[in-house]
């Protein structure tokens, strides 16, 4: 059990709100859920404090039920004036481009995610291949043979693609390439990809006033996080807290 000043979390509603955090253990998804407890829990009786709605005081609550009535009553969260709005971008001119446009092929040999055996045998086929395309192999012969992808149809043409037209994965590496073979497989969720860029070409640069709000909302949120970290951490502080230690805690929210 876990005690928040006056109140109780019992074991059972740990293991309850366990499936709202996925993690890579079950002990961390342990963590993650008693921590969101009792942060909600905190924020509850805060706001009873203040006389805010609190229907169900005996309800375990979620850390977003009273969040944002605390913040907007008890939080002085700055706006982001225009001066730092233009200085962000002007730190930052590289991120404020159009989309690069890139003409690329690809094969594609398939493999579910999380079977190791398929991924690994359709790793060794994109190896291979790529040594055949390097001593001179027709392109559009083998996406014809191997390609699980339609795009064999048409020598393996993915046509013109922008930022956002595929899966992250496959896209973070394509456009960091130049014109030409690349010459690794390169991983997806689909399986692995031998990729030819046929052309690029780079973004052009935007003009402040063409990115100034998505520049003001970034930075407004990056602040709000920063006070409502903040805020939380007031709340730990002057709470008696027994049966969970907050000085362990990995989440981003307690660094």
């Amino acid at each position: 059990m876990i005690h928040v000043n006056e109140a109780v979390i019992e074991e059972k509603a740990v293991l309850e709100e366990m499936q709202y955090h996925p993690a890579t253990s079950q002990r961390d998804a342990m963590f993650q859920a008693a921590e969101a407890l009792i942060i909600g829990e905190l924020l509850k009786q805060r706001a009873a404090e203040l006389g805010l709605d609190v229907q169900d005081a005996n309800a375990p609550a979620n850390e977003e039920d009273f969040l944002d009535q605390l913040i907007e009553k008890e939080v002085n969260v700055p706006e982001a004036s225009e001066e730092e709005c233009r200085t962000y971008f002007e730190q930052n001119r590289d991120k404020f481009t159009t989309s690069p446009l890139m003409e690329a092929k690809h094969i594609l040999l398939a493999a579910p995610p999380g079977e190791d055996k398929p991924r690994m045998e359709a790793l060794t086929i994109a190896e291979e291949l790529i040594k055949q395309l390097k001593a001179g192999g027709d392109f559009a012969r083998l996406a014809k043979a191997h390609s699980a992808c339609p795009s064999k149809e048409t020598g393996g043409s993915l046509g013109q693609i922008s930022k956002g037209q595929t899966v992250p994965e496959f896209e973070r590496v394509v456009f960091s390439l130049e014109p030409g073979l690349y010459d690794a497989p390169i991983e997806s969720r689909y399986g692995f990809h031998i990729v030819w860029v046929e052309r690029k070409v780079a973004g052009l640069p935007l003009e402040f006033m063409d990115v100034r709000e998505k520049i003001r909302d970034y930075l407004n949120e990056k602040v709000r996080h920063k006070a409502i970290a903040q805020y939380i951490h007031t709340l730990i502080a002057g709470a008696k807290i027994e049966g969970y230690d907050f000085s362990v805690s990995t989440s981003p929210l307690m660094q």
